[in-house]
């Protein structure tokens, strides 16, 4: 592991880690549910599906009458007028939830010790998510988190669209160290929650670590927190944190240049240290424990992922949980209705 970590140091990644097909845990996920418990757009009808076709439901293409087999009541006048073709419209089924992801690929996210990067460990996490909400048939859709502003993918349901969204993420180009991340989180979240109104389930992936921000105190709030309350205002959230082994656990690798890729830091240290290793670790949980607590009190669901462990085990676990503890967590705040 310590070679794995030295080679990281001196080798930045430049193609995915995984690839696509390790990307489609189906048969894992086979007899899980994401379970929804915030309002949505309408009241939930059984479970999130919701509204089915019906007067009210958005129209669809205009097709010929079948005598005997389509209701009268959905013949389009105006188009078999101007056809001279007795016409009629279906409606499209009007699906209750749509799930927006927001992937944080700041040069931050490229640091992986365990033969995968922290940014496709967040693409395996969306493909886990996405794949639990194309089985019922909703539609799910993805911002990238880049230097240079936000990207959109349009939200579209099934299995095709999904493994589109996941090819353009993993082919997306690798920001390279010491590039200025731009846009911060904060603002790419109050960006989501700007673009895209209507209620539904929200997925944030990143390390949530902001560049620059030396604070570890848990009682500080971290700069995105109140963008991520107020995203939980109208919306379910889920936080996925996403974290390498060797950000936690310093290893002992003797003298080596520590810097960070977001900053101009740099500074030589000897790892061999032992009290410097114990400080570093110690200040390493304070962080992660700042954070945890910064997304409970935003009221969101945390899945917390390393690179050096199972993804899909640790989001069946999640998921099996989440089904226990999602209406407590995602209680709106006195005065907001559900």
């Amino acid at each position: 592991m310590a070679d794995d970590a030295a080679s990281s140091l001196v080798r930045p990644p430049d193609h995915p880690t995984l690839p696509l097909d390790r990307l489609a845990p189906e048969a894992a996920l086979r007899r899980l549910e994401l379970t929804v418990v915030r309002r949505l757009e309408g009241y939930l009808q059984g479970d999130h599906l919701g509204v089915l076709p019906g007067p009210g439901s958005d129209p669809n293409d205009a097709r010929p009458y079948r005598p005997g087999e389509d209701d009268v009541r959905k013949i389009d006048w105006p188009v078999t007028a101007r056809t001279q073709v007795t016409q009629v419209r279906d409606t499209i089924a009007d699906r209750e939830l749509e799930v927006w992801a927001l992937l944080d690929m700041t040069p931050s996210m490229n640091w992986g010790t365990a033969g995968i990067t922290k940014r496709d460990l967040g693409i395996a996490a969306l493909a886990t998510f996405g794949f639990l909400s194309q089985r019922m048939g909703d539609r799910f859709g993805g911002m990238v988190m880049r230097p240079e502003g936000v990207r959109l993918v349009p939200a579209r349901s099934g299995r095709t669209a999904l493994y589109g969204l996941l090819r353009s993420l993993l082919e997306e180009p690798i920001v390279p160290d010491a590039t200025d991340p731009g846009l911060p989180l904060a603002d790419a979240i109050d960006d989501l929650g700007r673009a895209q109104r209507r209620r539904g389930l929200r997925i944030i992936v990143s390390d949530f670590l902001t560049p620059g921000d030396t604070e570890v105190d848990p009682d500080v709030p971290p700069p995105w927190e109140r963008a991520l309350r107020r995203l939980s205002v109208r919306n379910q959230v889920i936080a996925v944190e996403v974290i390498d082994r060797r950000e936690v656990e310093f290893p002992d690798l003797g003298d080596i240049l520590v810097r960070s890729p977001e900053t101009s830091f740099q500074r030589y240290v000897n790892t061999g240290d032992a009290r410097l290793r114990r400080a570093m670790d110690a200040a390493a949980a304070r962080q992660r424990e700042r954070t945890r607590l910064a997304l409970r009190r935003a009221g969101v669901g945390h899945l917390l992922l390393r690179t050096d462990g199972d993804w899909v085990s640790e989001i069946a676990r999640f998921v099996l949980g989440y089904r226990r503890t999602a209406g407590f967590l995602h209680r709106p705040p006195r005065g907001v209705a559900r």
